[in-house]
């Protein structure tokens, strides 16, 4: 029985084929058994409407869940940035492995800089997460961008650029990485200016909670500080009560000294979609030991931006 090919469910568009085939890799490494990668269509893949009006939260992981629920697969990979806060009961999260370049990217016309678009500059983005900071770093800098709502995978919104549409499009460096395109960035947008998502770059491998020896073998991809950093980042936003899809942007970064790593600084970010008005905050403190000092630390730092306003920011706050 041990030979058996194990079943990983994963979303059919070319990014998650490439991380998925990634993980399956690695966990034929750890099991030595083969792995086969099933496509699931979702709801997200398959709807034209922007994120932000479909809800966001959960359209591209119902399909594979229920498919997990129904033993069809035996584990699922997720981009961490798409799952919903809450987690089901009979579903485990059994390994965040190490995490990608959290940073998001610009890809523009003519292999310019975001900081030299030229005034007027048409910047494609489906987050409003990323049109409420690039939208306020503008405003403080003087630069004159118009941000443009798009949806579609990589190759359609690179195109909106090659195809002289847009003059730029912004996009996660993860994602780029993974299919093997960072060659086509032109900037690296700087997380003191974008922050990325919670979770951004992170993969969330899930499987049914009992499955005792799966859970505990998948467990071998865990990164113990990856998982810390995102459950912060995921509380936080948790605690906002907002949807994926809510201008919210959150970093927990580890800061070493020399090797050894000493604290963890959560930064967030809220925002309304034009930059108008933005809330801010960041925390530092010794590095969580537990999950729930994870949760604490996203928890208190939401309080803080909720106690200054952010929840008016948010639009529809998701429940």
């Amino acid at each position: 029985m041990t030979d058996k090919t194990l079943r990983l469910g994963t979303r059919r568009s070319r990014l998650a084929m490439a991380q998925s085939g990634q993980v399956a890799e690695a966990v034929s490494q750890v099991t030595g058994r083969p792995v086969e990668l099933v496509e699931i269509t979702t709801y997200g893949d398959t709807s034209r409407e922007q994120l932000a009006q479909i809800g966001g939260t959960g359209v591209f992981v119902t399909a594979l869940r229920d498919a997990l629920l129904k033993g069809e697969v035996d584990f699922a990979v997720h981009s961490l940035k798409d799952l919903p806060t809450t987690q089901p009961d009979e579903l485990v999260v059994a390994a965040v492995p190490v995490r990608e370049d959290p940073r998001d990217v610009i890809v523009a016309r003519d292999a310019l800089k975001f900081t030299d678009l030229p005034s007027g500059a048409r910047i494609g983005t489906g987050s409003p997460r990323r049109m409420a900071q690039l939208n306020a770093y503008a405003r403080s800098h003087g630069l004159d961008i118009v941000t443009v709502p798009i949806r579609g995978n990589v190759d359609t919104r690179i195109g909106f650029v090659r195809s002289g549409e847009l003059d730029a499009v912004v996009l996660a460096a993860a994602g780029l990485n993974r299919i093997g395109r960072g060659d086509e960035v032109t900037d690296f947008l700087s997380v003191d200016t974008v922050l990325p998502a919670p979770g951004q770059g992170a993969l969330a491998i899930e499987c049914t909670a009992g499955n005792a020896d799966l859970v505990a073998t998948l467990a071998e991809l865990d990164d113990p500080f990856t998982r810390i950093a995102v459950t912060a980042e995921r509380s936080l936003l948790a605690a906002l009560e907002a949807g994926c899809s809510a201008p919210v942007g959150a970093l927990a970064d580890l800061l070493a000294d020399g090797q050894i790593v000493k604290e963890m600084r959560l930064r967030a970010v809220v925002g309304t979609t034009d930059g108008t008005r933005m809330v801010q905050l960041s925390t530092t403190g010794p590095v969580p030991e537990t999950h729930d000092g994870a949760m604490a630390l996203g928890r208190e730092l939401a309080a803080e931006m909720l106690a200054q306003g952010a929840a008016g920011l948010m639009g529809e706050r998701a429940h």
